[in-house]
């Protein structure tokens, strides 16, 4: 027993300090269609030539083979030995004299099931955030780069280049020199365990530069670097072949390291002008923090959510088991289908669903326009689950805006780009896959052009006081089924449904859920001249201005004053908000639309950097926008609200116009005559008016209060019309008593005549 002991003491020394190579091979993921392979391998494989770990045969000696077999290390622990060959031989023999090897392939059989760690594969480590900005400019460097609209912080994956050539928001890191030497590094910080690459190339209207090929090198302390390795030589993998096509290499064993470098080897040379240029981001699983002590100490958020990406039918599951969480405040319904056939789920939250409530005012969040902006399609997921948990256990938040509101949640407009987006992974997308609808139409530019209906009714009509500034017809060649507008562009299914949604529905206030950038825009979204940009405010931009303040100033992320810029526009100088079209011309928009065509005002929100984030970034994303998605609802109480009724019969007057002085757009009343206008706090002085009644105007002022500022109009009707009526109405008690008094004067001037005679 003695000597046996001895035998697996030295055993496990030698296990331990035996060299361990890195192998790192490039394999397929089943999730992701668009993989990188090593120069040499198999064609028909998809990935290395290499007979898979659980079908190689048996080792003869287990201390040869156990290395293979032992989860990754970092390396400064994988150097070779610096032990004497007697040590090895010693191994040997050692190994010789054992005879209880057969207990060993029973280890190897568990393994099988229970795969180590070196059979991590991408699908279970998480970028590491250079798209979502959470890996700093400080993290990355390179060997060199042209200029500083080309440096390292530029190289993270799908950044968005400006218009200008030669700016310093360029689509690349692109390196000074054309030589295989260049790299660009990664630090991750931590020890870190790499499982893989995405790779693409520049954005730039101008330029054109794509890697073809490049290594990869790992270190521990930047200075000495360990090569991926394919057997005996040094791992190629397969770069891209156009500039937005997103790149993927799998290393089949995964190494624990600090520092990651991309080192290209061969790329579009265009004679003497190719620059070596690419976008990146590297896939890892940070190891365990051993300072941390508790779970909590590394959680996000405490909410117990759902934070995962959900396809169709998982969301369409999810939000069918709110319903039946909160049957009592939640109704789930559709508003029509998408192109394919899939519904346009919404989720109204109110205590009284399915029933609009007598001066209750209505909003809306609508999310997925485009389908591969995926976050707020998660935010309003999780928003659901959230009202409907908080609301059970008695947050008076929740409780008083359940109560005093009736809230509407459209998680996707566009599930059919959804779901191709969903299909390539989150990192794998782009940045355009999934935007438009299946048709190929983009929503954002699919609404009537009230616009421009305006602008000429403004240039041609010389008497101001015929001029309508609100509920503008839809043009007759958008309605029509075969209409082909704008820009000879059918009208999308989708974008039909949302507009019978809207007029169906009296909404007051909505925000519209996009992504790939940090800010809120207000309407305008369209510029008077067609300019690419312009200053084009609306008659309510302060107001505007405060509803896109109230979101941006309450994100956590857009309220960091240290945060740097997403793609080419820095709007930390604008605090985070700016006019649509002062940003880029969206004609047709359904911000505008909706404020042009109806009483709701609507914003849009760009949420996040990163259009279609990593499951994993899901948590801090819903912390970062929690409190902005409750304060902006919390806003369709600010402003005036009351009911327009007859004054003789006390009944409600629907479509009766409410005009604010000195703001030239007026909102109408809805059917049972409540309204809700939207305003700063101040005095004003507001008039209603209707078809057959006398206008009423009252002062109403505007308090910082939670609740609106109650202004009830009560409208008698016009005298002449009241005339007419009662003629025609002979058989009224008005008109009996005037013919009493018409046959009484024709006696008494009777009686006159016979006196004057007699």
């Amino acid at each position: 027993m003695p000597s046996l002991s001895l035998h697996l003491s030295l055993l496990l020394f030698l296990l331990c300090i035996s060299p361990v190579f890195i192998s790192c091979r490039a394999s397929a993921a089943a999730r992701y269609t668009s993989t990188a392979r090593p120069e040499g391998s198999s064609t028909e494989a998809g990935f290395f030539p290499i007979a898979p770990a659980d079908s190689s045969p048996a080792p003869k000696s287990t201390s040869r083979k156990a290395p293979s077999k032992e989860p990754e290390i970092p390396l400064h622990l994988e150097r070779k030995p610096i032990g004497s060959v007697k040590i090895a031989k010693k191994s040997k023999s050692v190994l010789k004299k054992l005879k209880v090897a057969p207990k060993r392939p029973k280890f190897v059989q568990k393994s099988k099931a229970n795969p180590p760690v070196a059979k991590e594969t991408a699908t279970q480590c998480p970028p590491l955030g250079l798209e979502s900005l959470k890996v700093k400019d400080t993290q990355l460097r390179a060997s060199s780069y042209k200029r500083r609209g080309l440096g390292p912080h530029r190289g993270r994956l799908n950044i968005q280049s400006g218009i200008e050539d030669g700016d310093i928001y360029d689509g690349a890191w692109c390196a000074h020199e054309r030589n295989t030497k260049q790299w660009l590094e990664v630090d991750a910080l931590r020890l870190t365990r790499f499982t893989g690459v995405i790779l693409q190339g520049r954005s730039s209207i101008w330029s054109w530069d794509v890697v073809y090929s490049y290594k990869v090198q790992f270190s521990n302390d930047s200075q000495l670097w360990t090569p991926c390795m394919n057997g005996t030589r040094e791992a190629v993998f397969q770069g891209n072949r156009d500039a937005e096509t997103p790149v993927l290499a799998v290393f089949n064993t995964s190494t624990v390291a600090r520092y990651i470098r991309i080192n290209p080897q061969t790329w579009y040379e265009n004679g003497t002008q190719g620059d070596i240029c690419l976008r990146a981001e590297v896939l890892g699983c940070t190891l365990p923090d051993p300072n941390v002590a508790y779970p909590w100490q590394t959680e996000v958020t405490r909410d117990k959510l759902d934070f995962r990406h959900h396809n169709y039918k998982e969301m369409r599951k999810l939000m069918k088991a709110v319903n039946e969480a909160c049957p009592d405040i939640t109704r789930m319904y559709s508003i029509g289908k998408s192109y394919t056939g899939l519904q346009l789920l919404v989720m109204e939250i109110s205590d009284n669903p399915g029933t609009h409530e007598l001066g209750e005012p209505e909003f809306r969040y609508v999310a997925g326009m485009h389908g591969n902006e995926a976050l707020g399609r998660e935010l309003l997921l999780n928003l659901m689950q959230f009202m409907c948990r908080e609301y059970k256990r008695g947050n008076q938040r929740i409780v008083r805006l359940v109560q005093d509101t009736r809230i509407h949640l459209l998680p996707s407009m566009n599930p059919d780009g959804y779901e191709m987006a969903f299909k390539k992974g989150s990192e794998l997308s782009g940045w355009t896959l999934g935007r438009y609808s299946y048709e190929g139409i983009d929503m954002n530019h699919n609404f009537a052009d009230l616009n421009s209906v305006m602008w000429t009714a403004l240039e041609l009509e010389t008497n101001r006081s015929k001029l309508i500034n609100h509920y503008f017809p839809i043009p007759e060649q958008y309605t029509s089924e075969d209409a082909f507008f704008p820009s000879a562009r059918q009208v999308a299914s989708e974008t039909r449904a949302v507009i019978s949604w809207m007029r169906k529905i009296p909404f007051v206030l909505g925000a519209n859920l996009h992504g790939g950038e940090l800010v809120v825009t207000y309407p305008f979204d369209m510029t008077r001249d067609w300019a690419p940009r312009e200053h084009t405010p609306t008659p309510d931009d302060s107001f505007f201005r405060w509803l896109a303040a109230a979101y941006a100033s309450t994100n956590q992320v857009m309220s960091n004053p240290d945060r740097r810029p997403c793609h080419n526009k820095d709007f930390i100088r604008y605090n985070n908000i700016i006019n649509g079209a002062d940003w880029h011309n969206v004609p047709g928009s359904m911000n505008d639309f909706s404020y042009l065509h109806t009483n709701c005002f609507e914003v849009t929100v760009e949420l996040s950097c990163d259009k279609f984030p990593h499951a994993s970034e899901l948590p801090i994303e819903w912390e970062n926008n929690r409190e902005s998605l409750l304060v902006y609802m919390e806003q369709v109480h600010r402003g005036i609200k009351g009911v327009v009724r007859d004054k003789d019969t006390e009944a409600g007057i629907s479509d009766a116009v409410i005009q604010v002085e000195d703001i030239d757009h007026h909102i109408r009343s809805a059917a049972a005559g409540d309204y809700w206008r939207l305003l700063n706090p101040g005095e004003y002085r507001v008039t209603a008016s209707a078809a057959g009644y006398l206008p009423s105007s009252r002062f109403c002022t505007v308090m910082y209060d939670y609740f609106p500022t109650v202004c009830d109009f009560r409208l008698g009707k016009e005298p002449r019309p009241r005339l007419k009526e009662t003629k025609l109405d002979k058989s009224s008690q008005l008109a009996r008593e005037k013919r009493l008094r018409l046959r009484r004067l024709r006696k008494l001037r009777l009686a006159g005549r016979r006196a004057k005679t007699m």
